[in-house]
This record gives C-alpha cells, structure tokens and sequence, in this order.
C-alpha cells in the first residue's frame, strides 16, 4: 500500500483506510472491470476460464478459513479459498470476477459470520460448484464475450456442474477425473419392464456398459494418437498428444445421455495421461480448437501467480469479493483484479506496436 501511494501521490493509510472501512460498491466495481476486460479481449475466441485458488492462513478469525486442500503445496492445511473467473484471449489473461467459498460450519455460526464482518446476504452455504455456475451466469449478464468456458477437473467431476453451464448455453472444454464413466454406444435409458411378481421399477437403467475414461484411453493404440500444435511458448512451439473420441455421457437421472466429446492428453513423448476433458462443442468442431481452449487453462494459473506476486492478492486476510465478505478482503483480491486488467491492457497494446 506503501508503494501504490507513492505512485499515486497520496496518503498510503487513507488508501489502507478506504479498502478496510470504506462503503465501496463492489458490485459496480465488479461491472466496470468486465466491461472493460470485454473491452479488451472479450470475443468469440476468448475463453473464460474457472478455477480456484487457495491462501495459507494461520489462526481461525479470517473469514471462510478452515482446513482446505492447498493445490500449489500439495496438501490440505489451514487456508482460504477463493473461486475465481479469468478472461483469456490467446496469450493475455486477466481476472474478472473472484468470490470466496464459506464451508458449512462457517455459515451456520452467525456469531462467527459476525465477528469476521461477513454480511448476512452472504451468510448462506453455497457449494465451489454453485459459485462457479453463478460467476458463468454473471459474466453473460454483463455483456462479457467468450466462446468457450474453460474448467477445473474439481468442477468438471460434478455432473450437475457441467449440465448447468450446459444449459446456459455455454460450450466447455472441461477436465475431468480419471475416474469419469463414459459408454461408448449410446445408453438409452429406460425403466425396465417388471420382471413376475415383483415391484414395478421406477428408476432409469442404461442398456450398455459404462467404462472409466482410463480404461478406455489405455485400450487405445499409440497410432490413433494425434499430435497438436498448442500455441507458442518460451521455449518454441507447444505440442502434446491427444486421443479423440465421441462417447455418451449420461447421469442416472437424465431421461437422454449426452453425445459429448472426449479428449486425453499427454505431454510428447510421454507415456503418462495428464488430462481427461469433456466438452459439449458442436460434433463438427475439430479437435485442433479443442486442444487449444484445454490448454488455455494454463493462464489462469500464471494469473494466479501473478496476482499474488504481483498485485497483493496473497494479502488476502479477512474475506470476500462479491460475496468476498469482509472489505478487508475485497479489497486486496479487488487491488489484484484491477491491477490485472491494467497488465493485460499493457500487454496487449504492446502486441498492437510490435504488429
């Protein structure tokens, strides 16, 4: 804070003073920055992606902290979590929306929500999965313009996730588990006739066999792996390898399966699968595009990096962002949310003068 009001030309502690006390409109905030992230990279191209990202935290008064899985330290450990929202367009990515996630123990103790300055509007349990569909659903009603949403194997695991930004009319490439059950014929599902004296069935059985995504994958021979341009790095071209298949994909509840694409990828001349995807794309789309948004991913952790290294956003202490509770909170994930979209602004007008 130090830094910024010297920058700045004003009083560091009445900056400190307006992100820990001051009535700001975060909301409006939150506007302004996907108005002008759109603005800059938001097209049918752009991909927005979803992911979370953890802040080690010592003691128990900061709002949300509890023991959490830690995925940069490999361990679950006392931490906040924060879901968050990025917008990518090739190789400039920048945050635009963050909210933090409340377990359950933390929102059925009022005192507790109290004394961490949590507002009662946020004082609800709402699942990682949830706050992400809720965040997709925001970015379309402000006009945010993307193709593609990207995502998480921790929210491409959840079925109803997945059928949720489906049926906002959103196309996903996402990662899944290892662990994900596919059929490669279509299943469909039927209530079974009753069989002599028996009750009458009520529930939906599918007529072929389910198998896991790596059972399928490890079935398949080296020559029906394709190898895919991904997009320039530092050291030269990207590549990887990818297995490409339609399969069926069906929940047990659902009167059809979707028809849904399936990617594996391993990294050339790698014997190890590293990423599952599904994606609801169009049948005809190829899998060179669809390699590309999965490997998008990539930037929303460099944005994580970044906004903790760079813009503050490991000051995180006392809570939220939209329903980033406490204005402590907000406003050090705010600083790294505003401080991003002015990099992405540098960057990409540094591109314009090289073109």
């Amino acid at each position: 804070m130090l830094r910024m009001g010297e920058v700045n030309e004003v009083n560091h502690q009445a900056m400190q003073h307006m992100l820990t006390s001051g009535a700001i409109d975060w909301n409006g905030f939150g506007e302004q920055i996907a108005y002008e992230t759109d603005a800059l990279l938001g097209c049918p191209a752009a991909v927005l992606i979803i992911d979370e990202s953890a802040f080690a935290k010592k003691g128990k008064s900061s709002a949300g902290v509890s023991w959490q899985w830690i995925g940069h330290l490999g361990k679950v450990d006392n931490c906040q979590v924060g879901v968050f929202a990025s917008l990518c367009q090739n190789s400039i990515a920048s945050l635009i929306d963050a909210r933090l996630y409340l377990p359950e123990h933390w929102v059925s103790d009022s005192d507790r929500c109290k004394k961490a300055a949590i507002p009662e509007a946020c004082q609800h349990y709402q699942s990682k999965c949830k706050i992400a569909l809720s965040m997709i659903e925001t970015a379309k009603q402000r006009g945010v313009r993307f193709g593609y949403v990207g995502i998480d194997g921790g929210y491409g695991k959840d079925p109803a996730f997945l059928r949720g930004v489906d049926k906002l009319g959103c196309t996903f490439v996402a990662d899944v588990h290892c662990r994900q059950m596919i059929y490669l014929e279509d299943p469909m599902p039927s209530i079974p006739a009753r069989n002599g004296r028996g009750r009458q069935p009520k529930h939906l059985k599918a007529q072929s066999e389910a198998i896991r995504v790596d059972q399928w994958a490890s079935e398949q021979p080296d020559t029906v792996w394709r190898r895919i341009k991904l997009r320039e790095g530092e050291k030269g071209m990207l590549e990887a390898e990818y297995l490409h298949a339609f399969v069926w994909v069906w929940d047990r509840s659902e009167k059809q399966a979707h028809r849904w694409h399936l990617l594996a990828r391993r990294e050339t001349g790698a014997n190890e699968i590293s990423h599952y995807c599904l994606s609801n794309a169009s049948l005809e789309t190829p899998l060179q595009e669809l390699a590309q948004v999965q490997a998008q991913r990539f930037f929303i952790e460099h944005s994580f990096h970044e906004a903790k290294s760079e813009c503050g956003m490991a000051r995180l202490s006392s809570t939220p962002v939209g329903c980033m509770a406490s204005s402590h909170g907000a406003g050090h994930v705010g600083n790294a949310v505003l401080g991003q979209a002015k990099d992405a602004w540098a960057q990409a007008m540094a591109d314009v003068i090289l073109q």
